[in-house]
Parts: C-alpha cells; structure tokens; sequence
C-alpha cells in the first residue's frame, strides 16, 4: 500500500468514525424538533409515528401559556452577567497563573471545578437567605461562578504562557505595571482565547438547571426550570417539553453557528505550544 493510498485509507475512516459518532447527536435534536410538532394525541404513540401533519400546538401552549419572554430575559441576564463577572475575575486570575507559576491557586481553581455543583447549594442557599438574596438574579450570577471562573482560566492560562516574554519585558520596561500588560498587551494578543472562554461560558450558564431550580424563583426562573413546569405528578405533557427544549436550544446553536470561526480557532490555537 502507497503512501497516498493509506493517507485516502485513514482520511476516509476519520469522517466515517466521525459519522457514526455524529449520528446519535443529530438524531437527538431530530427526536426533540419531531416531537415538538407532533400533535399531542401521538407524542406518545407507539410504534412512533413519523409521517403525520405538523402542528404548533405546542410551541403555542409553551408561547402562550407560560412567560416565556419573561424567562428568555432571566436567563439573559444571568448568562451573560456570569460570563462577564467570570472574564473579570478570571482573566487576571488566568495571567497570574500562568506568569508567576501560581501552581496553589491552580489546584484550587481545579478541585471547585472537579467538585459537584450539587455539593455548593446548601451553603449558597443558607448564605442567600440570610442575606437576602434568594430568588435575585445577583445569587444567580454568584453561584453560576462556579461554572464559569474555572473554565475561564482553563481555557486561558495555556494562552498567557505562549505570549512572547519580550513582548511584555519590553512594556515593563516602558513604565507598564502588570496590570497594563495584561490589558494592553496579553489581552489583545490572546483575543480568541478569550471569545472561545466567553463563548463557553454563556452555553454553561444557560444550560443550568440546578441553581436556578433551588436559589431562584418566580422573579428570576430561567428557560431550563420553566422545561420542568411541564412535568407534573399525572404526567409528562413531551411535546411541550420537546417545544420549550427546541426553544432553549435555538439560541445557542445559532450563536455557536455564527461565531464558529472564533470558537474552533481559539480552542484549538489554546491547545498548540510553541
């Protein structure tokens, strides 16, 4: 076998592998669409019907009969609000470790992530209440932290150390303090490190249903918790659910579609040294 034909050989089983591997996730975001536009009487229908006249009775019943703007905004505002609290403290947190060999603050920042979310609610709820902050969006964005810091100065710290060291001697030199350099230069040399960190923590946040379920409440209830409306002791209304599901899903496949570019580019230049 030539050198070209087992480069064709190994190409053509990477993209079949890479099918056979894909096919489960697409098939999961088909069931959920299909039932979503399944009228209510043959959600449940077995065998399962796959040839029927769609309707949005669903998608009417999660629009209509639920505050779904109202949640769309909480989980608005508590993503985004954890993302950038996350950049903020993360960031600095990232170049430090990175810069000064801060292996402590590593390991730290390694056992929060490794620990279970669940692990953290009772003493975030007994802090809260105290102080009054269940059901505010300022818990949310606090205990959502858990999940965006660390991944934030994860995914940085292998940026920082690959910045050219003379780069930043020589702004030290000019009178910059290392808070100068990092926004001045480390910031804006690591730019899709960052979008890639930013990215990834918005789908976390909004993705989580824990916190919200516990710390939140009818002010502050996000799309993933409002899912859980449509699930009762009688039963399990699925094409409500499979409707509120597509809805919670759509914004972040459109936001990973538009910006795909920065995100494969600044995980994947984040994992090269040199």
């Amino acid at each position: 076998m030539t050198g070209r034909t087992r480069r064709r050989v190994k190409r053509a089983a990477f993209y079949v592998t890479l099918v056979l591997v894909s096919i489960p996730v697409f098939f999961i975001f088909y069931w959920m669409v299909l039932t979503s536009l399944k009228p209510r009487t043959i959600v449940t229908a077995y065998p399962p019907a796959f040839l029927f006249s769609p309707s949005l009775e669903n998608y009417h019943q999660v629009l209509g009969g639920t505050p779904f703007v109202a949640y769309l905004v909480n989980s608005l505002i508590v993503g985004v609000g954890a993302t950038f609290v996350g950049l903020a403290l993360g960031l600095p947190a990232a170049y430090s470790i990175a810069k000064f060999r801060q292996l402590q603050l590593a390991v730290v920042v390694l056992i929060s992530r490794m620990a279970p979310g669940i692990g953290y609610l009772i003493p975030w709820f007994m802090l809260f209440s105290q102080v009054r902050l269940v059901d505010t969006h300022l818990a949310l964005i606090l205990t959502h932290l858990i999940l965006t810091l660390p991944l934030t100065i994860w995914i940085m710290v292998p940026f920082f150390e690959d910045l050219p060291r003379d780069m930043e001697e020589a702004a030290l030199i000019d009178g910059c303090s290392w808070y100068g350099v990092l926004w001045r230069i480390a910031l804006p040399l690591t730019k899709p490190g960052t979008v890639a960190a930013a990215i990834l923590s918005f789908i976390f946040s909004w993705n989580n249903f824990l916190f919200a379920l516990i710390l939140g409440g009818d002010k502050t209830r996000t799309l993933p918790v409002a899912v859980f409306q449509f699930m009762t002791f009688e039963e399990v209304n699925w094409g409500a659910v499979a409707a509120a599901a597509t809805l919670i899903c759509l914004p972040v496949i459109l936001l990973a579609l538009v910006i795909q570019r920065h995100l494969v580019s600044g995980l994947t230049l984040g994992g090269v040294k040199g």
